[in-house]
């Protein structure tokens, strides 16, 4: 089962920098071009200049964003702007946040994970990812060679060993950020802890909950390093990946919908998107009273007490879909695990992009009919988009 280690973290140095909270940012692939430019302005030891840096007109192979995030790292690692820990350790890393007036702790552990392909089935996804983004991140780890930002994965803890470990710890660390987020840090160096950690996870799969495109960019990095070596050492560091450990029962595990927006469908793909042809896995129901986000999210979430609930909007018509028997046995017959069968996002995928429309794996990875949004308000309005909602 999964490998789960310690790892030399390499940390901003509060003396040098002053408040974090200035000097941190969003994950990149929700930062705006116009948060770019805040971030950039907000502090010169700001994060943003390593994880999305801005390209300039007179960019080329050796002097572009990628070559500058290598560039700082190591400016920032002289200066003693960041600085490795010594002992190696796990690290506690909790959120606090407000979510529609209610307030939700993620706890999450640290560690560096040994990379596994899928056909192990030790890390599990459950989605498909864009060739365009594993391409950015791709370029910016062959320059940086580093992890700047951990994958999210989720892990199974019935008993609530690890939950009961992990909250025992007073963090070291304190940040509030600019929407009003506390982040807790603490580093987890006792060699028994270690040892416990190692062990509890020696007996359990990983499944990735966010960063697909992250963990798919380590494996095709670690294996351009091996060929390049024509040989690894098991404990060679590009075998390993950061990654955020959060239990799957954790009280603040809230996702939150990525929607799915489809465009250049042809005819016959639009007409199968029909109360008739969804029927054969839906129980169908035609939404003729919801115009905004807020409206179908709340039809949503009644459907979802039931079962499974997504929601399609084209311009014609609004459909609120429920999982019916068909559709429970026709992803039992996925060739997947049950745990991604169970997936709004995995039934979604299989049994209307793929099934219903025909579309293959390798159309939504190229992105060839398929954007994704976190605007849900952007989902409904825009033409031909089809929304999935976790609910």
């Amino acid at each position: 089962m999964a490998e789960v280690r310690p790892l030399r973290a390499v940390r901003y140095v509060p003396e040098r920098v002053g408040d974090l909270a200035q000097v941190i940012t969003p994950p990149y692939d929700v930062i705006s071009p116009q948060g770019q430019a805040t971030y950039y302005e907000r502090n010169p030891y700001n994060v943003i200049r390593l994880e999305l840096g801005k390209e300039e007109a007179n960019d080329t192979t050796l002097n572009n964003v990628y070559t500058r995030a290598a560039a700082t790292l190591a400016e920032w690692r002289l200066r003693g702007i960041l600085r490795q820990d010594e002992t190696p350790g796990y690290y506690l890393y909790q959120q606090k946040f407000t979510h529609h007036g209610q307030h939700f702790t993620r706890t999450s552990l640290l560690a560096r994970v040994r990379l596994e392909p899928w056909s192990a089935r030790v890390i599990l996804p459950h989605e498909n990812t864009l060739a365009k983004a594993k391409d950015d991140r791709l370029k910016l780890y062959r320059a940086c060679a580093t992890n700047l930002s951990p994958i999210m994965c989720l892990y199974d803890d019935p008993q609530g060993r690890m939950r009961r470990m992990l909250n025992s710890y007073t963090p070291e660390t304190q940040v509030v950020d600019e929407v009003g987020e506390q982040h807790f840090l603490h580093p987890i160096i006792d060699e028994q802890q270690i040892a416990l950690i190692q062990d509890f996870f020696a007996q359990r799969q990983l499944y990735i909950a966010d960063g697909h495109h992250r963990y798919e960019t380590a494996l095709a990095y670690r294996q351009e390093i091996l060929e390049q070596r024509r040989g690894l050492h098991p404990d060679d560091a590009v075998n390993f990946a950061l990654m955020a450990l959060i239990d799957v029962d954790d009280p603040g595990m809230l996702v939150l919908p990525t929607h799915r927006m489809l465009f250049h469908l042809h005819q016959e793909a639009l007409e199968a998107l029909s109360a008739a042809k969804l029927g054969a896995y839906f129980s169908v129901q035609t939404l003729e009273d919801v115009h905004t986000s807020d409206a179908l999210q709340q039809r949503l979430t009644q459907a979802g007490q039931r079962g499974t609930a997504l929601a399609i909007k084209t311009q014609a018509q609004t459909l609120l879909l429920t999982l019916n028997e068909q559709g429970r046995a026709r992803m039992v017959n996925s060739e997947h695990s049950e745990a991604w069968n169970v997936l709004d996002v995995a039934i979604a995928q299989k049994l209307v992009l793929e099934d219903t429309l025909g579309l293959r794996p390798e159309d939504m990875t190229a992105g060839t009919y398929l954007r994704y949004t976190h605007d849900a308000q952007q989902a409904l309005d825009a033409h031909h988009a089809y929304n999935a909602d976790t609910s």
